[in-house]
């Protein structure tokens, strides 16, 4: 392996696109030999193929299926013997009460959202190299939510939850774990450019991109963050902190400015 602290084995589920594509990068561009699972199939091959440094591992399966998860699980250990990094990206929504998500839809979420990162975790606890950490992608969704959004948000607020109690567990290995919450994140799957408005309503000024999560998450798996564990961090700008009053008299209250009538 190259030198370098990050000269780890790295697995990322879902890391084709958007903050998992990002991930990868991020994780593979310090020296990491980075081990993807993804249902894209031709797109991953080519994502490993592309990645910085080489021995990089792509496995075209579904994390919302028990076999695919031990199949990864074991192609991984095959290649490198351990891992030193788990991210649990892998996730989607198939919306809500109002939508029409079905008994089946719901639980398929959870499947990828929830149960995935806990069989990873289950799967590979026992081969963690020294330092081990794993990072669980969670959302704000956890905290505060739209119409339509019952599949998702459960699912985010499972993995934050199941964060914690991970951490529990795994403090006897040295393990730590973590979880980002990323709020607004322009991914390219977003299609068209923002407004200003959409950039001025964070109080950071711009809405997320996905390099803001790796960043944060190369961190919580660094030496640095060696006292950070079982923690839900917050990535959205200050968003959810945000205060915002639209009351009888038409006050209001946004980035700091009040206006009455």
């Amino acid at each position: 392996m190259k030198s370098g602290y990050f000269s780890k084995v790295v697995v990322v589920t879902g890391g084709v696109h958007g903050i998992g594509r990002c991930l990868a990068e991020a994780f593979a561009a310090k020296g990491a030999h980075v081990a993807v699972i993804d249902r894209a199939g031709e797109e991953g091959a080519r994502l490993a193929s592309s990645l910085p440094g080489g021995g990089h591992l792509f496995v075209h399966g579904d994390v919302g299926k028990k076999e695919d998860l031990e199949a990864f699980a074991a192609q991984v250990l095959t290649r490198y013997g351990h891992v030193d990094v788990l991210v649990n990206n892998a996730c989607f929504s198939k919306g809500g009460l109002l939508g029409g998500c079905s008994y089946d839809d719901f639980l398929e979420v959870l499947c990828v959202g929830v149960a995935a990162p806990y069989e990873l975790a289950r799967l590979f606890m026992d081969r963690f190299g020294e330092g081990g950490a794993i990072v669980n992608i969670a959302s704000t969704r956890a905290e505060q939510s739209m119409p339509d959004t019952e599949s998702y948000s459960a699912a985010k607020g499972g993995i934050v939850a199941l964060t914690h109690a991970m951490a529990m567990s795994m403090a006897s290995r040295g393990i730590r774990v973590n979880c980002i919450s990323p709020g607004w994140i322009q991914t390219e799957a977003a299609g068209a450019a923002l407004s200003e408005a959409d950039e001025r309503q964070h109080p950071a000024g711009r809405a997320g991109v996905p390099e803001d999560v790796a960043k944060l998450a190369l961190f919580l798996c660094g030496p640095d963050a060696g006292f950070i564990n079982a923690q839900n961090v917050t990535a959205d700008g200050g968003m959810s902190r945000q205060m915002i009053y639209h009351g009888e008299h038409g006050w209001s209250y946004c980035l700091g400015e009040t206006a009455g009538e």
